[in-house]
């Protein structure tokens, strides 16, 4: 399989290239210094749950294996989804599998209708938000002729389109087959193309799709908004099209018909549990959910935002020069409550506005005193100015506490005449 090798060799590269420094373990340095890190690379769909709208076996049925000789008697097997040995159901997508023991998801043959325009979705929810770098899938039958890739960056998004793959691009899909993109054009386009889906080989036919292949600024990803959103999937669909046949199914002989069929002996999904860089595992929390475990001041499931009181600046991504941890607002201790303040960012380059200042203080920072009230000896305290309103010209005072008073008026605070 030297073209399969190839395309997973540039996956490699591929995700060398945008997150080798990042696949680190720890969140700080050997100093202490906060530092880029990702969870572990894994197969994030290994044992999770595919939900396929079809799948043979219910009833019992027959279906043939596919010589490709035209003329020769086909083997035929029961496919029942109540015998233990002979079901196919989508758990065998995803469980571990061997070339020496394999299992494999089936839909019902042809003779059933299982032909375009008909379809077949195979959903796989990921139960989080994750960093996807290809997505492989290994067919116990030949590839289809026609069927494509969708993924969706939120629970209830959208299903957007990630890869179509089909003899007839244009026909089927209105793609262009083999296009390409170009720099500084949209590149969270899906492309076509006809390159898998030739009917050989009969069994055990590979495709692998990389997230990043062909996407110009794929070596610039730490910069590129577009891309980091672009693979960001919390749920993958693979959607069944159209079947690969030799054309003898317009004879309607019922054994050639048994022998077309969908099957699929692995469903493979590479990447990293999506944390922005700042956690390096993800964790079940108390509602058994997959969340990161969130470091560098920074919180939600997939670290996406500051904590309470870190506002000092905006949330940023980490990367691999800088870990963008969030930052402390400064309230010099006369409050534990803040938010961003864009304006006072773009003014002073510190974004975080104290609330509910303690102490008679006031201002983003709690830095001075409320109105009519006065710092006293320590510097530490903000005391009301007390001023007579009778005999003061104003109600604020001096740095002292005295009072500006009215002629024919005395005192510190105005009230003696």
């Amino acid at each position: 399989m030297p073209r399969l090798a190839l395309v997973l060799g540039a996956l490699t590269l591929t995700l060398w290239a945008t997150c080798s420094r990042g696949a680190m373990d720890e969140c700080a340095d050997e100093s202490g210094r906060p530092q880029r890190c990702m969870p572990e690379f894994v197969n994030a769909a290994f044992n999770m749950t595919v939900v396929a709208t079809n799948t043979c076996g219910s009833p019992p049925e027959e279906y043939c294996v596919q010589t490709g000789v035209t003329g020769v008697t086909k083997s035929c097997h029961i496919c029942d989804a109540q015998d233990p040995k002979h079901h196919h159901s989508a758990v065998y997508l995803t469980d571990y599998n061997t070339q020496a023991d394999t299992t494999w998801w089936q839909s019902q043959t042809m003779l059933a209708g299982i032909q375009y325009p008909n379809s077949i979705n195979l959903t796989l929810h990921l139960g989080k938000a994750f960093d996807i770098t290809y997505v492989r899938l290994k067919f116990h039958t030949s590839r289809p002729e026609s069927f494509a890739i969708y993924k969706r960056t939120s629970e209830d998004g959208p299903w957007i389109p990630y890869q179509y793959y089909s003899g007839s691009c244009e026909k089927t899909y209105s793609k262009v087959n083999r296009g390409f993109i170009r720099t500084g054009k949209d590149e969270q386009q899906a492309l076509c193309t006809d390159e898998f889906s030739d009917i050989s080989p009969i069994t055990g036919g590979n495709v692998a799709f990389s997230t990043l292949e062909g996407r110009p600024s794929a070596y610039n990803f730490d910069n590129s908004p577009v891309l980091q959103d672009w693979v960001t999937a919390t749920d993958i669909q693979v959607t069944l099209n159209r079947l690969n046949t030799f054309g003898d199914e317009v004879f309607n002989d019922p054994k050639v018909l048994k022998s077309y069929y969908y099957a699929i002996s692995d469903f493979a999904v590479g990447g990293r549990c999506k944390c922005n860089g700042n956690a390096s595992e993800c964790v079940k929390n108390e509602y058994n959910k997959l969340v990161c475990n969130c470091k560098h001041n920074t919180e939600g499931d997939d670290c996406s935002v500051c904590k309470p009181f870190y506002n000092d600046r905006p949330w940023r991504r980490a990367t691999a020069d800088n870990a963008n941890e969030c930052l402390p607002c400064n309230c010099n201790g006369k409050s534990a409550e803040c938010y961003f303040d864009q304006e006072l960012y773009r003014n002073t380059g510190h974004g975080g506005h104290c609330r509910n200042c303690a102490d008679n203080t006031d201002g983003p920072n709690c830095e001075r005193c409320l109105d009519n009230y006065y710092r006293d000896a320590s510097g530490q305290r903000c005391l009301p100015c007390s001023c007579n309103p009778e005999g003061s010209l104003s109600t604020q005072c001096d740095n002292s506490g005295r009072c500006s008073c009215k002629p024919g008026v005395m005192g510190d605070k105005c009230d003696c005449c």
